[in-house]
């Protein structure tokens, strides 16, 4: 009975806590939701597709599905580095579709209270940053959390978005 009792209070106190899955680009930690990651896998045959833009990598086959690959260090426009073993890809759901994202590598799973999480800094463009939903300090880090439903809209994913999805 008393357990009962007290659970709508623990309930209470974690309605505020989202969980995010940080990884690394270069130097810099980003997040996003737990909810939209359906897996991580290590780096591994990607079949490039003619006439898509640079960030597109091409497209996997995730047990039997075509998913298109996304290279967040080239959609980010930042300096290309080699492939490695800590190089993964991220598996994620946006509506409907998924996409696999090529990170370099995979952090932590964090534990955000929403009143921690600030707002992107105003840098004169929105556009540039439209795909970021906050920031947050992680001990010494400073991780920036990404709105992935944003930064894959279907116009951004270029040819990719009219690829037929392929099932075995």
């Amino acid at each position: 009975m008393q357990a009962i009792e007290t659970a709508p209070s623990q309930l209470t106190l974690t309605a505020d806590i989202q969980q995010y899955l940080s990884f690394a680009l270069g130097e810099e930690q980003y997040g996003i939701e737990i909810l939209r990651v359906q897996e991580i896998k290590g780096y591994s045959g990607i079949t490039p597709i003619p006439n898509t833009p640079p960030h597109i990598r091409g497209v996997m086959n995730l047990r039997g599905t075509v998913i298109p690959v996304v290279d967040l260090r080239a959609k980010f426009r930042m300096e290309t580095r080699a492939y490695d073993k800590f190089t993964v890809i991220i598996v994620v759901t946006v509506g409907a579709r998924i996409i696999g994202l090529v990170v370099d590598a995979v952090s932590d799973v964090l534990d955000i209270s929403k009143t921690d999480i600030r707002p992107a800094p105003e840098l004169g463009c929105r556009e540039d940053t439209l795909f970021i939903s906050g920031m947050v300090h992680v001990g010494e880090r400073l991780v920036v959390l990404l709105d992935i439903a944003t930064l894959l809209a279907e116009d951004s994913l270029g040819e990719t978005a009219a690829l037929p999805v392929v099932t075995e």
